[in-house]
């Protein structure tokens, strides 16, 4: 079993982060921890000057808000953050960072994008040091 479970948090339609969450319990060791992580992309230059004013902090705090009841629904330790950046390389940077031993990530079926793209599921199971599942 696992001690430091990360599961990250896409709130597209096409995620299921419930069943991440109910496998990385299923697989999380007594005394463990689960962290769900979100990646909030930061914005580029160009763009910043036609997002209104506090967009940026609203966007944020939705999203921990979310993360927070999706903990409580968990029957587990689980706790919620909130980081900026590229999401594969910064899921991988901040396990490796964490001491995380599994990640849990849910993935949607991939398409021709992904075969030339690459999706963030496909980075992490490519670049992560620890144990990875993908959930579908």
């Amino acid at each position: 079993m696992y001690k430091h479970i990360l599961v990250p948090v896409s709130f597209d339609d096409d995620r299921n982060v419930a069943a991440s969450v109910a496998v990385a319990v299923k697989l999380l060791d007594d005394g463990g921890k689960i962290t769900m992580i979100h990646v909030m992309d930061q914005l580029p230059a160009y763009a910043i000057n036609y997002v209104p004013e506090g967009f940026h902090e609203k966007a944020r705090g939705a999203i921990v808000q979310s993360l927070e009841d999706l903990a409580r629904d968990a029957d587990a330790d689980v706790e919620g953050v909130v980081v900026e950046g590229h999401s594969g390389r910064t899921i991988v940077d901040w396990a490796d960072e964490h001491d995380v031993n599994l990640i849990v990530i849910a993935s949607h079926r991939p398409g021709m994008q992904d075969y030339l793209l690459g999706s963030t599921a496909a980075r992490v199971v490519r670049h992560a040091r620890c144990a990875v599942h993908v959930v579908r």
